[in-house]
């Protein structure tokens, strides 16, 4: 038996609900979906969604912008909108989940849906609002897990780790996105803090699979894209992961957004 974790930046559900959202959603058939970029009001996000789930979701106080929610099977216990400081609290960028744990044990699993700022290398107000952000992310989890949690953090947290997350990183290595400073958060996160990046620990080490690719030119045709989407889990829960995959459309004109869904299968047993 398996539990699964679907991760995707819908760039807008309502236009990614008109693309075929709901056909990719029967097919994958997760146990969760977490979103980002919703950029719709709270009172449409759960009809857009549907029947059988159960949603959350953090609406910006910018209207049309950012927005998070998680959407699952399984009944809620506790639900947070916002983190660490009031700046960030209606930005629509974090909102976390508490579910009775589906792996028989007594833990709570904390699922959350981030949207980590894009920020901007020549604008310094944006590269400190998106570092400001990773900082109290970096300090939320930690403090979940030390509540002895579960914890899985997922979302479109807007870098490319290593050079194997990004096709052309020779040609952004000043560009926000894939900055040095921005990539130590994860060397952290994964090489001291013992957090784990689902995607690459099952990929290898290979290029990709990338879960984003601009729309300019020929990006998504040539596979030129960044693996900037994670499944982020504590040691315990990542150690079940059975299978990770990125769902790439077949075709550019198949996508329903500019980002593919992230989904990872959890044994339960």
């Amino acid at each position: 038996m398996t539990f699964t974790v679907a991760t995707v930046n819908v760039n807008g559900i309502r236009a990614a609900v008109r693309k075929g959202m709901h056909d990719w959603i029967e097919q994958a058939a997760p146990d969760v979906i977490t979103l980002q970029e919703v950029r719709a009001p709270d009172e449409l996000v759960a009809p857009l969604i549907g029947e059988g789930w159960n949603v959350v979701h953090a609406e910006a106080a910018a209207k049309g912008r950012a927005g998070v929610a998680i959407c699952s099977r399984h009944p809620f216990l506790d639900t947070r909108l916002g983190i660490g400081v009031e700046y960030y609290a209606t930005a629509g960028r974090w909102v976390e989940a508490d579910i009775t744990s589906p792996f028989n044990d007594d833990a709570v699993l904390t699922i959350i849906s981030a949207y980590v700022h894009t920020g901007n290398a020549e604008d310094e107000q944006k590269m400190s609002d998106k570092y400001g952000f990773m900082d109290a992310m970096v300090e939320r989890i930690g403090l979940l897990r030390e509540a002895g949690n579960h914890v899985l953090l997922t979302g479109d947290l807007n870098v490319a780790h290593t050079e194997r997350d990004i096709k052309n990183w020779k040609g952004n290595l000043k560009k926000a996105g894939f900055l040095p400073t921005e990539r130590a958060y994860y060397d952290r996160m994964f090489d001291q803090l013992d957090w784990v990046d689902i995607g690459r620990t099952h990929a290898g080490d290979v290029p990709g699979p990338y879960t984003w690719w601009s729309n300019r030119g020929k990006a998504f045709d040539n596979d030129a894209g960044w693996r900037i989407d994670y499944q982020i889990a504590s040691r315990d829960l990542a150690g079940r992961a059975v299978d990770c995959r990125v769902d790439r459309a077949p075709s550019y004109d198949t996508r329903w957004s500019d980002h593919a869904p992230l989904v990872v299968d959890y044994r339960t047993d």
